[in-house]
């Protein structure tokens, strides 16, 4: 036995360059696709060794690794066996806003458009081959089901605060998810297996990011019916310039809500995620994390030069929330795409049986943050003004 096969089986450490060597034989393939993926899966190897990961641990996040290095290995070559770079990606929807700003309802909307597709997680957590290449047999979907009920039997609370869990393998991620394999995001749906609180995300590069992004969309696309793509992800704002370079003739929608709303709701998302991932977080550290966080984006957000192109519309969740058709309907008009009579029925007949409160009432408090929420109201007035957000009342 070699020594690279010994250390994957034995309770050795995390070793990126060994990781690297057992996706290329088990699939074949040694092209990646960018030489500085080594220094991502290094850093993040040497993160989780750092955190002291026991056996089982260090077992579950090789299993990860090799998953997403196999699928990365997979996917760029699709790319180059099929000139899957030919496929033309037509005025996608871009859903975007922060987290807990109502994206995910809005996508689902979107996505009843006959007309249109959504991204689905069994397609990127398992893309290889083009579906339009699988035959009857392709167990994917039902992989990714069965991934999504080990993720909700670790995380149970997650169905309540995201109940478009529920449907598994077809639920629309975030797009952030298609850079899993790109080591630059630690989504809960790609690191679930890794008990770790939280772990180090890699340098950001939007342009190789969405290099990723595009490229999964194409192979999604190749060889299927050519319908709108309408997907959705809580950071495209942060980099409306990279977005719209990937995709020129883009339509974006940028959801926008009262911070200190949005922020107090993310709190109790994130942080029951990380408790069913880890078991334990400090909730006062991971309150000021995500406060600061969000004091970072919404200041940003509030000067940002690029959300005055023509190409993003601007919706106000409060105004979204009471009348969601009407608000698309007039995004469509005013971005000269066919509203039909079908669309506004398809949307009709979705909204009964697809209610956020189906598997419970999420609710989290807004006053557990050290600085007075007046005073935070205050901090985000900028932001507020800008974008025409009321401050939203606490719901009893």
């Amino acid at each position: 036995m070699s020594a690279k096969t010994t250390s994957l089986r034995d309770g050795a450490g995390l070793d990126a360059r060994t990781l690297m060597a057992a996706a290329e034989a088990a699939t074949g393939l040694s092209d990646y696709g960018d030489p500085t993926l080594a220094s991502r899966a290094e850093a993040l190897c040497a993160a989780m060794n750092e955190a002291g990961l026991d056996e089982e641990g260090r077992r579950r996040a090789r299993s990860v690794f090799l998953w997403l290095l196999g699928d990365r290995l997979r996917l760029f070559d699709d790319h180059k066996r099929l000139n899957l770079a030919t496929e033309v990606i037509e005025r996608p929807i871009i859903i975007t806003g922060e987290a807990r700003c109502g994206t995910t309802f809005c996508q689902m909307l979107f996505g009843q458009d006959p007309g249109s597709r959504l991204l689905e997680f069994w397609e990127v957590m398992h893309p290889s081959p083009p579906p339009s290449l699988a035959g009857p047999a392709d167990p994917r979907r039902a992989q990714a089901d069965a991934d999504w009920r080990e993720i909700l039997e670790q995380i149970p609370l997650w169905l309540i605060s995201h109940p478009y869990n529920d449907m598994l393998g077809r639920n629309p991620p975030e797009d952030e998810r298609t850079w899993a394999m790109d080591l630059r995001s630690t989504s809960p749906s790609g690191w679930w297996r890794v008990p770790l609180p939280m772990i180090a995300a890699s340098p950001q590069d939007p342009p190789a990011q969405y290099r990723i992004h595009k490229m999964m969309l194409q192979q999604l696309q190749y060889g299927g019916p050519k319908k709108r793509w309408v997907t959705k992800g809580t950071q495209h704002h942060h980099r409306l310039q990279t977005v719209l370079a990937t995709y020129p003739d883009a339509l974006v929608v940028w959801i926008h809500r009262d911070p200190v709303q949005a922020i107090a709701s993310r709190v109790q998302l994130i942080g029951q995620i990380q408790e069913g991932i880890a078991g334990t977080l400090d909730w006062g550290a991971f309150t000021r994390h995500t406060l600061a966080f969000g004091r970072e984006v919404f200041a940003k957000a509030a000067v940002a030069p690029e959300a005055d192109d023509p190409r993003v519309r601007h919706l106000r969740y409060s105004d979204f929330v009471k009348d969601p058709i009407g608000q698309i309907e007039g995004v469509y008009k005013s971005a000269g795409l066919p509203f039909t009579e079908d669309y506004r029925r398809a949307m009709l007949d979705w909204m009964p049986n697809n209610r956020s409160d189906r598997h419970g009432k999420f609710r989290y408090p807004i006053d557990i943050f050290e600085t007075p929420v007046e005073q935070l109201h205050e901090e985000f007035a900028p932001y507020r003004e800008r974008f025409g957000i009321e401050i939203e009342k606490p719901k009893p």
